[in-house]
């Protein structure tokens, strides 16, 4: 959408995605709305005086990622319950592209598409986001599982919506909350890579106090009811332990399944967690592990990466 307003540079080419995003230059938010013409409603100037959608408002972020996937990805059902996490599309397709950097690595710098390679996804939740980009951007196939019933059944509904995710996406339950790879990989599958994006939080008091911390920092205003959408549901964003715990649970069992997997990977929050997890990568026998960086506008966050072979 047009602006007659001067246009900060950091928003003409968001230099920290993958050159491969699809979305590194700004929305098309006229091509936005004619997809989706509920997002004319959330639209309004940003600090820089240029016409962006309202990003503290939940309903309005679901809207323009609905409308993302519409017109950049053509999907064009995605539905999921509005407690659930709306995830952020440039920054998760990122994580499919460095994905697919990695096994390049192996074949002299080519890009493996088509579902020969297969990708489990673990804790896929509602809105199924990373098989979905997978799908499109590759053509890979994908098992994706998670510890909660809902959220498969949202996700089957957005398999059965869109016939190009159709026959390409397996879905899962993993019925031990204590476990990830047990129960859900079997003896005889092969796997090209896992990916995850763990739950970050503990408990839900610091799931609260970081949904706070977001609002303010996007609206610039104190909220003491975090909106759901925001805060999403238990299981989404809160472990025991946190994300560490769950990651070296994670490294853990990636040992005993070794044989069924080329690349474990998982994205990590912080970089102060790296030292312990390479120490338990290490104790695990891992014989390669990569640390590799993203991040989309002033938020950085790393995927670690380990093979056995």
């Amino acid at each position: 959408m047009a602006s007659s307003k001067k246009t900060n540079s950091r928003e003409q080419i968001k230099s920290k995605l993958h050159p491969r995003n699809r979305n590194r230059e700004p929305y098309d938010l006229n091509a936005l709305i004619d997809v989706n013409p509920e997002l004319k409603n959330h639209i309004k100037l940003n600090k820089y005086g240029n016409q962006s959608v309202d990003f503290a408002n939940p309903r309005s972020v679901k809207l323009l990622n609905t409308a993302i996937l519409n017109f950049y990805y053509g999907i064009e059902h995605w539905e999921f319950p509005e407690a659930n996490l709306v995830p952020p599309i440039p920054g998760r397709a990122d994580y499919l592209h460095y994905i697919a950097d990695l096994l390049a690595a192996n074949t002299n710098g080519k890009i493996l598409k088509g579902d020969k390679i297969k990708g489990l996804d673990i804790g896929t939740g509602a809105s199924l986001i990373y098989p979905i980009l997978g799908v499109v951007e590759y053509g890979w196939a994908f098992t994706a599982s998670d510890i909660d019933a809902t959220s498969l059944e949202s996700a089957e509904k957005i398999i059965n919506a869109n016939e190009i995710l159709q026959q390409k996406i397996d879905l899962r339950l993993q019925s031990d909350s204590g476990s990830i790879f047990k129960g859900v990989i079997n003896p005889e599958e092969q796997y090209s890579f896992t990916m995850c994006n763990p739950p970050f939080h503990a408990s839900r008091d610091i799931a609260n106090q970081g949904t706070r911390r977001k609002v303010k920092n996007l609206s610039g205003s104190n909220s003491g009811k975090p909106d759901l959408n925001f805060a999403g549901v238990q299981n989404e964003l809160i472990t025991a332990g946190g994300e560490p715990k769950f990651i070296k649970t994670m490294i853990r069992e990636s040992k005993d399944f070794a044989s069924n997997c080329i690349w474990f990977t998982t994205l990590i929050s912080k970089k102060d967690y790296l030292k312990d997890i390479y120490k338990h990568l290490k104790k695990a026998g891992a014989k390669t592990v990569k640390t590799i960086p993203m991040g989309t506008g002033n938020k950085t966050s790393r995927i670690v990466a380990w093979t056995f072979r």
